[in-house]
């Protein structure tokens, strides 16, 4: 090693010794640790205000960390973690609605036979109002020919008005009977639909408890209904 090189690697230990000693006096103090924009560590007995948003670590007179301070998040960190928040929040309210659901589904039926029973009767109501529609605009349509072969024996002579109009209103509500009736069919095929989805939940509901009772667990549903009473004050 040459003299330049032995001047050096002393002067190098030199300055770390002096940077240790005036770091340990200044947690002796009980101080701050931070550190500057160029990443050179400072202890000082107060924060500078450019160096309050930076993080920090508090120390007491022995020289023991007992805080620390993050550093405040930049403009994007804090936006990251604001639509993070909303993300969980949104998970949390679809976890909890379909907890409400669950349980309301649960207090509805006790059987898979229960749900085939309330579709059968929600079916048959609507059957029922498509069959008296369906009988309506069989009158309204043996009425409406009636009139038609009436204006056609006239030849071509204007039909009295009271028939005209009745031949009018008469075509009018048939439109709105069909309308009615496709309304009322399409509801027949979500009735079906949401039976299908109520008895498919809750088939698993009843899978999930009876895997959770195998294993000693309490299923999430029977929890949210029995919720741990308060502490006595």
């Amino acid at each position: 090693m040459t003299k330049r090189e032995r001047n050096a690697t002393c002067m190098a230990a030199l300055i770390g010794a002096c940077l240790a000693l005036g770091a340990q006096a200044a947690v002796a103090a009980g101080l701050y640790k931070w550190t500057d924009d160029k990443g050179v560590t400072h202890y000082s007995d107060q924060m500078p205000p450019d160096a309050v948003n930076k993080g920090t670590t508090v120390f007491d007179k022995q020289g023991r960390p007992v805080k620390k301070i993050e550093a405040a998040p930049t403009p994007e960190q804090q936006k990251a973690k604001e639509l993070e928040e909303e993300r969980q929040k949104g998970v949390a309210k679809l976890r909890d609605d379909q907890t409400r659901k669950d349980l309301a589904l649960l207090q509805s039926y006790t059987s898979e036979d229960e749900i085939e029973f309330a579709r059968g009767r929600a079916i048959s109501a609507v059957s029922i109002q498509i069959k008296s529609a369906e009988s309506y605009t069989t009158d309204l349509t043996r009425r409406q020919q009636e009139l038609e072969k009436q204006k056609a024996a006239l030849a071509g002579k204007p039909m009295p008005a009271a028939l005209e109009n009745e031949l009018t209103s008469l075509n009018d509500e048939l439109g709105r009977q069909g309308k009615l009736l496709a309304l009322k069919k399409d509801e027949l095929a979500t009735i079906s639909a949401r039976y299908d989805v109520d008895k498919r939940r809750w088939q698993e509901i009843k899978a999930d408890q009876s895997r959770a009772a195998a294993v000693g667990l309490e299923p999430a549903t029977k929890a949210a209904s029995n919720p741990a009473p308060a502490a006595a004050k």
